[in-house]
This record gives structure tokens, sequence and C-alpha cells, in this order.
């Protein structure tokens, strides 16, 4: 990736997971997810009857959509107006297909903006070999695609998650002290522990926990980090604890509320949908748990300034990156040994 500050710009491409819009697409969706991974099929077929509950229809594309008309308004009323290609890791519209797009719309140097805000193989290298494999399949016409930076810590991203964590909170009964006594699970998504050691996936998400929970005033004890969604053979090690767990926990210490908030993800998509709105609050239901689920940040108004805040640092020259807390801002351009991938066995 070229690490010109100054280079012209003439496009923001923003990068996705994907999601299926139909039963029809399930299968070969997953395929492509799962594609050169460890994971038994008995595994995807299962994930693919979470998605019958929904008509197989993921809620990530339609929220990328609402991102993408928001950020497009503000880049026309405040600049640099950019014109936005939209292209997806696992689903159409697949990355490829919108390389070649933007090359016949003669767009010669584009900056990504990808939809995970901390830094891990999966997160943030893998979509940088996506856009070189996307490139290269699309030839010499491709574009130039300059990746924006990690945003955990952008001051913007974290009070669009203290406001989706204080609209929860208000949902909390205030009679008897409830409010003063729920517990908060951030949750986020697991990653194997041979990944999560090379990179700062966990460190950076306890910040945002710790960040979000000072603003208001949320006592240590009364929160934790925990992870969903772990997929892979249950005889490797994933990141811990688990979210299910971690409920079951709290009902056997007598906790009556839990707000239950999925910080490591920017918008909904499947695996917030059925493992928090369904399995989750299930299992709360069965313990006697209320639980309130925090919305994603998604379109909150702060990350859409957030996102031009990052095109900026790229086209000014001398633009200072933006940080709050105690961890440094992420390099502009990632790294050369950042966020390697998995051990290949």
């Amino acid at each position: 990736m070229s690490d010109s500050m100054t280079a012209p710009y003439d496009a923001l491409l923003i990068v996705s997971f994907g999601g299926p819009e139909g039963m029809d697409q399930v299968l070969p969706f997953l395929e492509n997810v799962l594609r050169g991974r460890n994971v038994p099929r008995e595994r995807m077929l299962e994930v693919a009857h979470h998605y019958e509950r929904f008509d197989g229809v993921s809620p990530l594309n339609a929220h990328l959509r609402e991102l993408i008309a928001a950020l497009q308004s503000e880049l026309n009323q405040h600049g640099p107006r950019l014109p936005i290609f939209w292209g997806n890791r696992n689903w159409h519209p697949l990355l490829p297909d919108t390389i070649r797009q933007m090359a016949e719309a003669g767009i010669r140097r584009a900056l990504a903006f990808v939809t995970s805000a901390y830094s891990s193989y999966s997160g943030c290298r893998q979509y940088l070999e996506d856009i070189a494999r996307a490139r290269a399949v699309v030839g010499e016409p491709a574009p130039v695609v300059d990746k924006l930076r990690p945003f955990f810590n952008h001051p913007r991203f974290v009070a669009a998650n203290r406001d989706r964590l204080r609209d929860a909170l208000e949902q909390v009964p205030s009679a008897g002290g409830r409010r003063d006594a729920v517990r908060v699970a951030f949750t986020a998504h697991s990653l194997p522990a041979a990944m999560a050691a090379g990179c700062d996936y966990e460190r950076q998400l306890n910040e945002v926990c710790t960040l979000v929970s000072s603003d208001l005033k949320l006592p240590r004890d009364r929160w934790q980090l925990v992870y969903q969604s772990r997929s892979g053979r249950p005889e490797d090690p994933w990141l811990e604890p688990d979210a299910l767990d971690h409920l079951k926990s709290l009902a056997a210490s007598s906790v009556r509320d839990v707000i239950v908030m999925p910080i490591g993800f920017l918008s909904d998509h499947m695996e917030i949908q059925y493992d928090l709105d369904v399995e989750a609050r299930e299992l709360c239901h069965r313990l006697g748990l209320n639980m309130i689920r925090a919305q994603t940040v998604g379109t909150h108004p702060e990350v859409i300034r957030m996102i031009r805040d990052l095109i900026l640092e790229r086209i000014e020259p001398g633009a200072a990156s933006v940080a709050v807390g105690t961890l440094p801002a992420f390099p502009l351009v990632c790294p050369d040994d950042c966020c390697p991938g998995p051990p290949r066995h």
C-alpha cells in the first residue's frame, strides 16, 4: 500500500464482510466465508439454520447502504467530494467486481474504509490481502487503494459507543436501585488465541470498554469484556470468557439486569442478530435475567463525521491523527509486520 500522504484521491471504497439477502444465497455465502478454514461442514449447516429465522437476510447490507447514504451526504456537504464505492469480502458486491467498476469509471486512486475498528488479522490485514487480490484480478487498470487506519480509539467512535450505552442504561428501571446495580457485558467476536497473540485486539477492546465506562462513571466491577461467535474446532483455544457463560455467572450471583453491548462491531449482522438477540436473550429469559441489548454505533452522526476525519488525515499535509485514552492512534499506514495471519498447520 502506498504511504504517500499528499497523493490525490478520487474515490472512497467501503470494504466490509458481506452478507446474504435470501435463503438461496446463504450456503454459497457461508462457503465463501469458510473456504480454507478448518470448520466442520456440520457447523456451517448449523449456522445456515440461524439464517432461516430471518429468511436468509443478514442486516449488514442494509446497514451499509444507510451508512453510505449518510456518508455521501456528509462528503457532498463538507468535502472532500469523493464518490463512494462498496465491495465485500464474502458476498455481493464482491471486491473484484467493485474494483473493476472503479477502473471502468476512471478511478485511479482511492482510499478504503474497512468496517472494522480494531486491528487483527481478520479485521485488518486480511482486508489488505482481499484488496490486493481484487486488484490483481482486475489487472493494470485497477486503481491504487490505500486503507484508512483502524479507529478503535478515535474520540468520535468512543463518543458514539458512549451514547449507545447511555441509551441502554436509561432503559434499566431506576426503582429499587436497579440502574445503579446493572452489569454491562461488552461483547466482541472471539478470535483463536494464536491469532490474538499476534496483535493488539484484546488490548484495544479493553481500552475502548474502559473509555466508554469511565465517561459514564460506570465502576470497573460492573462491566466485563466477553467474547461471542467463536467457531472452529472445539479443542482449539479461543478468546474467553464466553458471553453465554458470563451471563450464567451473573445470574448465579443474583444480578437482576444486564446490558449486552456489542462494542466490537460497527453494525448489526447475523452473529449479533442470532447470538445476542436470539441465543443470549433466550438464555437470559430462562435465567430470569433482564437483558437489554445496546445498539451498535451504525450510522451514529459521530461515526459518519469520524470517517470524514480519517479521510482528512490522509489528504491534508501535516494533519495529526487523533486518539483518546492511553494507547496511541494506529499508524496511518499499517506496518508490514502488523496483524500476522494465523499459524498454518
